[in-house]
């Protein structure tokens, strides 16, 4: 009875654990999710930092398998190259081994501390970043706690007679070993878990050294699995690439620390007689040298990825390029065809928009995912123009010829920045009305409806413009921006007398309507800048007070 009630418990300690992390790992999503990944997005853009940022951003989220996802979903958009990719995941890997070194040292004082001023900054904080940041403080906590109350249970199972007949076998199949680690981290999807409880099965002589070391090889194997499982769901194959290349890195390893455990096992025993820091010292080792034999080798590895899984010619993708012809002839040539890409951007502006009203006014929460996935089409089709404009040949080109790639490129730059607008700032506003519950009036309602279909038909004009360079249709788009300025001046007064009519309720939803019909004007100054401006300019009109920006002060 005794022994099946310390299995209860050495199972609720372990979920507590679990738990804990994941904890720590929401409450850092979502706090700094959204920085994380812009993080993430600037050190992508060489293997250096991206292997510095992977070893940061894991530390925090306390999980390589969370930066895994993160950067699987970049690579597989599109959105990074392979190679800093992939040394992200090598810094990832290193990143947990902080996180181990960290907890493998008594902090059981530090537990009641970390919950209860979790539990105050989640409790009183007035801020949603207060009070993520105070769930994970609760969480590290009961990490903490549940890995003092784990080594207390197993320290009397040392000499139960069964437990010391199960690990004597399993002790002497290190591969068993690695196998039991590798399904049961994948399982949890946390490396971090299994090698801490690893090194506490060590200290209380549980398991001997190799078997440990074993343990820790499957972890780190199992650690790799997940990216892959949830990759293999993707109809695209080239999204495999960086997963697959994190679980052959991991392989790697582990085959070579399986073939040299017994050499492995005497030296780290020499240099580390606890038998708990052999486990942790050893993930240590493992994860620094696997980081620097693979680095050096990541351009021909990634070539080798990019075999194995080509990319996906898909007729019906989206941010595939429809008409940018591999080699164009001549200049004109080149320049229409990045002139017909570039009304794309337009389309799915504007398609974006349409999903951005029915979020923000019809309350459909799902077209807040799909405008963000909207947002990264437009950024790969304006980085697919830049690059093709960039092939052509500067001593071809005539003066009107680099004007007109200016012109492509100011459009398709201004287009995605708008809609990045839309994806970012008009979709943070309807999480919050969706969070807050906030309700327009009809009258509120209505007026952001029109001003909406007033920033499409302003893109319809801008798409006439930009092929048209009409200096008339310029004028009446530049003037559109008047129009915007009327309607923020008018939600702001509307807002100001409803505070202080004390109307707490009603200046709410009409606060929230400023920063809508803020972000709409946004928008639309991208749009204007997009064509109305390149025009204008050549004609000596945008010195014209009417047409340039003003300040507005509310």
């Amino acid at each position: 009875m005794s022994f099946s009630v310390t299995l209860v418990d050495l199972a609720g300690f372990a979920a507590l654990l679990l738990w804990g992390v994941h904890m720590v790992q929401t409450g850092v999503m979502r706090a700094l999710g959204p920085r994380l990944k812009v993080v993430l997005r600037r050190a992508l853009r060489n293997p250096v930092r991206g292997f510095c940022a992977g070893i940061a951003v894991t530390t925090l989220l306390q999980s390589s398998t969370a930066t895994a996802l993160v950067v699987s979903g970049f690579a597989a958009s599109g959105l990074v190259a392979l190679v800093p990719a992939l040394a992200v995941m090598l810094g990832a890997n290193i990143g947990t081994t902080l996180i181990v070194q960290a907890l493998s040292f008594d902090v059981t004082a530090f537990a009641p501390v970390a919950i209860l001023a979790g539990l105050i900054m989640f409790r009183r904080g007035a801020a949603t970043l207060m009070r993520d940041l105070g769930r994970a403080a609760i969480g590290l906590g009961l990490i903490v706690l549940a890995l003092h109350h784990l080594v207390d249970l197993l320290r009397p199972l040392e000499d139960a007679p069964s437990i010391r007949m199960l690990m004597g076998v399993i002790a002497t199949v290190p591969l068993l070993d690695v196998i039991l680690a590798a399904v049961l981290t994948w399982a949890v999807h946390s490396s971090v878990a299994v090698v801490l409880i690893t090194a506490s099965l060590a200290a209380q002589g549980v398991v001997p050294p190799n078997a440990a070391i074993a343990l820790v090889l499957g972890a780190n194997l199992g650690s790799a699995i997940a990216p892959v499982v949830q990759a293999m769901g993707r109809d695209d194959r080239a999204a495999l690439r960086l997963p697959v290349g994190n679980l052959i890195n991991r392989l790697a390893g582990v085959a070579v620390g399986l073939a040299l455990i017994e050499p492995i096992g005497a030296l780290m025993v020499t240099w580390q007689p606890d038998p708990a820091r052999v486990a942790v010292d050893f993930h240590t080792v493992f994860n620094i040298v696997t980081a620097l034999a693979f680095l050096p080798l990541l351009g021909p590895f990634a070539r080798l990825l990019e075999w194995l899984y080509p990319d996906r010619e898909d007729e019906a993708d989206p941010a595939r390029p429809r008409y940018l012809a591999p080699a164009a002839d001549t200049p004109v040539v080149a320049l229409g065809a990045a002139a017909r890409e570039a009304l794309r951007l337009a389309d799915a502006l504007d398609e974006m928009l349409d999903k951005a009203a029915r979020a923000l006014l019809g309350g459909e929460r799902r077209r807040i995912a799909e405008a963000r996935d909207d947002d990264d089409i437009l950024d790969r089709l304006n980085r697919e123009i830049r690059s093709y404009l960039a092939l052509l040949d500067p001593d071809e080109l005539s003066a009107t010829d680099r004007r007109r790639v200016e012109e492509i490129l100011a459009f398709s730059a201004n287009m995605e920045q708008a809609a990045d607008v839309v994806s970012g700032r008009l979709m943070t506003d309807a999480r919050k009305r969706l969070k807050r519950g906030i309700a327009f009036s009809p009258a509120e309602e209505k007026e952001l409806a029109a001003l909406f279909e007033r920033l499409k038909a302003n893109i319809r004009l801008a798409t006439s413009l930009f092929m048209t360079a009409d200096p008339r249709a310029a004028r009446l788009l530049a003037l559109e921006k008047a129009a915007f300025r009327d309607s923020e001046t008018a939600a702001a007064r509307l807002h100001f007398d409803r505070l202080r009519q004390g109307l707490a309720i009603l200046a709410d939803a009409s606060g929230l309507g400023i920063d809508i019909v803020r972000d709409l004007k946004l928008v639309n100054s991208h749009v204007v800048a997009a064509s109305a401006y390149p025009v204008l300019a050549r004609t000596g009109e945008l010195r014209d007070t009417r047409l340039a920006d003003q300040p507005q002060s509310c």
